[in-house]
């Protein structure tokens, strides 16, 4: 999902038309850094991995693969995928790397220790529309603007999804001692509180992609109709407080990402 939308937030930079070549070259890159903070989560969190039946079946936490060997993995896939970036350009290379970081050794940590590690991780989430972004830079044209406004996007739409896939989890991360739900007492209304909140938020910066000439009209209604649709899910939840409402959050959580980011990119300005 974060590969996806960083290769639309690279095609909605106003001098990038599509060419196949160098979306299927971001996209090897972007998957390649992932790819890479993904094993080393794997490996910090090999004996928790092993505690819950989500992850268990996991190459390190099953056994099937030495920590040694994913170390080695994660290296080489994160040099690749790196170099990939710089190819497109400096900036793109560096927050990659940022991210990488960020995910790797403070997030994942930090999720035994305070439920903060939510917001933590919301960057390393985020940043992928501003890498993208970064990558469309041309000489000569440095403006960050659209990539803030595609990371700010994501990064408030991942308060109600984490917190929701948090929810379905609790019993799994409870287990594993992870902190991830903003209340201490788990799935409460308060819980259910900060996802509407969190959901609401993101209709005025729906609003920006428009107001900042990145895409028309016809995509602002559907972030519009999009995000009404995220705060109804979220009240849902905050209403009958079950399983059944926060998975469908979660899932909607997913279709919302696809739906906006695919409607900018069909409906991108061009100047």
């Amino acid at each position: 999902m974060v590969v996806f939308s960083s290769v639309v937030s690279y095609l909605l930079v106003p001098t990038v038309s599509f060419e196949l070549t160098s979306v299927l070259l971001l996209f090897a890159g972007g998957m390649l850094v992932t790819g890479s903070a993904n094993t080393i989560n794997q490996v910090l969190e090999k004996e928790t991995d092993a505690m819950m039946k989500r992850t268990a079946g996991r190459p390190v936490a099953s056994g099937r693969m030495k920590a040694g060997e994913a170390w080695m993995f994660a290296a080489i896939t994160a040099a690749c995928g790196l170099y990939i970036m710089y190819t497109f350009s400096m900036e793109s290379a560096l927050l990659s790397f940022v991210s990488l970081v960020i995910y790797g050794f403070v997030y994942t940590p930090l999720k035994k220790k305070n439920s903060i590690a939510v917001l933590v991780g919301a960057l390393p989430g985020a940043l992928p529309c501003l890498i993208g972004w970064t990558a469309g830079f041309t000489e000569g044209i440095h403006d960050w603007t659209g990539g803030w406004i595609l990371f700010s996007i994501q990064f408030l739409w991942q308060f109600p999804h984490f917190w929701a896939i948090a929810w379905v989890a609790h019993g799994d991360y409870s287990k594993a001692g992870f902190k991830l739900l903003p209340s201490d007492k788990g799935p409460t209304k308060f819980t259910a509180l900060q996802t509407i909140i969190y959901s609401t938020l993101m209709i005025p910066v729906g609003l920006l992609p428009m107001m900042f000439h990145i895409s028309g009209m016809v995509s602002m209604w559907i972030l519009l109709a999009s995000n009404m649709f995220m705060v109804l899910m979220s009240i849902n939840l905050f209403i009958k407080m079950d399983v059944g409402s926060a998975r469908r959050v979660m899932f909607s959580s997913y279709i919302y990402l696809m739906v906006v980011f695919l409607s900018l990119y069909a409906d991108k300005y061009h100047p």
